[in-house]
């Protein structure tokens, strides 16, 4: 007999549940259990489920013009575009549709680049335990253990060195290196921060060495760590940057940023049936305009204090490890091989966490979430602390 689930190609492990509408840091299955959402799909929720603002965008926008073709320009496009340079620093907006699809840009702009400017360089250094997406040449510049022997032949040209350690970037460097990939966080290797004198002195290596610094804030982007973009944390201006996720609220779409002296793209070069329309680019304009207004980066700092604080203590209460992380985008290591088992019997007890690596768990909430959802998920971790492990 064929199973309700028989027909979704078996991609990952899923529970038999079906969630059928969302609000606000909650959603509801179709046996109308209803749960307290600290995953938000993977840091893309960042308003929450089903944001007032992006129902209204999305209502209004589709009666009146949905995708004209990248052919042409519209008007939310240009004007998210314009906001995203004013905010970012950056020069040129190129809009894609998901995170990997704007990292396999970022990898071909910085190619184009080295043909033109360096001599044919096409080598990117990236890092071990990075995630860049899941085409062949994000896949290729990702370090995901138990990716390099997938899919092969992968492309070639991508060399892992770990995180924080500059020297191994520069031993790394030769005359074919073209540029140097990293997330200012690595989410899914289970929240590791990249050290703010690290990206400094990285900053300064690469422009010594006339290569490009890329930066995927794919998932750090757009206040996910308490500020507008991961990278001002170190003060620094990459090259270029790629954003994702929670660019869009939950809507998919993502985009590929350069400074001029970088965006050497020219027609023919890059494109995308989807990208840029107009029904999207509108909502990412509100996310961004929301995001951006006065007071709310703010309100993740403060929230960002308030669950370290409690993972803090429960570590404390259970022996667990560190607080990793940074704004929203926080872990707890467990030092112990637990995780899966706490996410799942945290879902048996109306709670969405995330355990990246068997030890870690991630969080990662709306952006506007409150300490009265903080204490709500800190009680349901507790039980499941206390009866899993």
């Amino acid at each position: 007999m064929t199973t309700p689930f028989a027909s979704t190609m078996p991609i990952t492990p899923r529970p038999n549940i079906v969630f059928t509408r969302g609000e606000g840091h909650y959603i509801w299955d179709s046996d109308n259990n209803k749960y307290l959402d600290f995953i938000q799909g993977w840091a893309v929720n960042c308003l929450g489920h089903c944001p007032p603002i992006l129902a209204q965008t999305i209502a209004e926008q589709a009666q009146t013009l949905i995708n004209c073709s990248p052919a042409y320009y519209n008007a939310p496009m240009l004007e998210l575009a314009d906001l995203l340079v004013e905010t970012s620093g950056f020069d040129h907006v190129f809009f894609a549709n998901s995170g990997a699809e704007a990292n396999e840009g970022a990898i071909k702009l910085a190619r184009k680049w080295g043909q033109l400017h360096k001599d044919g360089a096409y080598e990117i250094i990236s890092m071990d335990h990075g995630f860049h997406g899941r085409t062949l040449a994000t896949m290729s510049a990702s370090g995901k253990a138990g990716w390099d022997q997938l899919f092969e032949p992968k492309v070639p040209g991508f060399h892992k060195v770990p995180l924080n350690d500059t020297e191994a970037v520069e031993a790394a460097i030769t005359p074919q290196t073209v540029a140097v990939l990293l997330e200012p966080i690595q989410g899914e290797a289970g929240v590791y921060v990249a050290e703010d004198e690290y990206l400094r002195t990285l900053r300064q290596l690469t422009q010594a060495h006339n290569i490009l610094l890329i930066v995927d804030e794919v998932q750090t982007g757009v206040g996910r760590t308490g500020t507008l973009f991961a990278f001002e944390h170190a003060g620094i201006k990459p090259d270029i940057m790629t954003l994702g996720k929670g660019l869009g609220g939950g809507a998919p779409i993502a985009a590929l940023l350069a400074t001029e002296a970088v965006s050497c793209f020219v027609p023919g070069d890059q494109g995308g049936t989807f990208n840029g329309n107009a029904l999207m680019t509108s909502v990412a304009l509100a996310v961004l305009k929301t995001v951006s207004a006065a007071g709310f980066l703010e309100n993740v700092n403060e929230q960002e204090k308030y669950l370290r604080k409690k993972l803090a203590d429960l570590a404390t209460q259970y022996g667990f490890g560190s607080v990793r992380g940074r704004g929203l985008l926080l872990a707890l290591d467990l030092q112990c091989k637990g995780a899966t088992e706490m996410a799942a019997a945290a879902l048996d007890k109306g709670l969405l966490i995330n355990a990246p690596r068997p030890d870690t768990l991630r969080f990662v909430p709306a952006l506007n979430i409150g300490k009265d959802e903080i204490d709500v998920m800190i009680d349901r971790l507790d039980k499941v602390a206390g009866e899993v492990l």
